[in-house]
């Protein structure tokens, strides 16, 4: 199976729907200054308003150690090398990290209509690192395998450089890729407490994430998923369908009620699992489905954010 040609904004051709195109990726920064559509308060369609965690703290220096300063920041290195006492120093962090992690599974490049779940992945992404510079907030990005993350980074030039990293994951699926429990300890690893995290997933592979692993992100970032669905995982039709996949060809037999409920039980019962499932742990979730407009997501990205200049 794979896409039908097109886009929620405008007709490209079928390639499109298939890998995405870095300049419609960087004209979505249009819809973000346009946002909230008029008539609209900041507040959006769902009356989703952001939680505010406050921002990190970044080391400073290390001074002595004098008496009321917190224990828990003693400067443990400092102190054993010099003989004596020393404390960590630190100062408010003045942007926010936003970084998006991206599910490279080979679920991701699927598609019966409109994109395939890639494509619309990237069109996410890049409406989260838009709405991250329109915050001030520094941009990165990260996926599961040998490639090192996209480092924090402010302004245009952040955006831009997460940008071209969507367009490269999503292009081609990667052979390295090795999972999002890898790539979300990477994330705790990486990130200040009070960060932004956004996550653009399929549904199965969230199932190698344990509970632990999410409710600490949940916890100490704001953590945003989006699992992209296509809808014939969500609703599919009551027929024979012929596909092809290894080069050979299959006829799928969904016009019966058991094989529509094992199609249910392995595709629309694992999204709906793991949308509650994420928001039970503390995060914020939302299925995106291939043929909406990605645009659906931005009241979750800049509810109560100022106005574009």
């Amino acid at each position: 199976m794979s896409a039908t040609a097109g886009d929620p904004g405008s007709a490209r051709g079928t390639d499109a729907g298939i890998r995405p195109d870095l300049t419609e990726l960087i004209a979505l920064r249009a819809r973000v200054r346009a946002w909230p559509p008029a008539g609209r308060g900041a507040r959006g369609a769902t009356g989703t308003t952001s939680r505010v965690r406050g921002r990190g703290m970044d080391y400073a220096e290390s001074r002595p150690y004098a008496a009321g300063d917190d224990a828990r920041h003693i400067d443990w290195r400092l102190t054993a090398r010099s003989g004596r006492a020393h404390t960590k120093i630190f100062h408010a962090e003045r942007e926010r990290v936003t970084l998006v992690v991206c599910d490279t599974a080979p679920a991701m490049y699927f598609g019966t209509r409109v994109c395939f779940k890639s494509v619309q992945a990237a069109r996410a992404a890049a409406l989260v690192a838009w709405a991250a510079q329109r915050s001030g907030d520094r941009i990165a990005v990260l996926r599961g395998g040998s490639e090192p993350p996209v480092r924090p980074a402010g302004g245009s030039r952040g955006a831009l450089r997460a940008l071209d990293a969507f367009a490269r994951f999503y292009a081609v699926r990667p052979a390295d890729d090795a999972g999002l429990d890898p790539a979300l300890a990477a994330a705790g690893r990486l990130l200040h407490p009070g960060s932004r995290v956004v996550l653009t997933a399929d549904a199965a592979s969230l199932e190698a994430v344990s509970d632990a692993r999410l409710s600490l992100l949940a916890a100490h970032h704001d953590l945003i998923v989006l699992l992209l669905a296509d809808p014939l995982e969500l609703a599919p039709p009551a027929a024979r369908l012929a596909f092809s996949a290894g080069g050979e060809r299959h006829l799928l037999d969904l016009a019966g009620a058991s094989g529509r409920q094992r199609w249910q039980a392995r595709f629309g019962d694992t999204i709906e699992a793991a949308r509650a499932r994420l928001v039970r742990l503390g995060a914020i979730a939302r299925v995106l489905r291939t043929d909406e407009s990605p645009e659906a997501i931005l009241p979750l990205l800049l509810a109560g954010a100022p106005e574009a200049a």
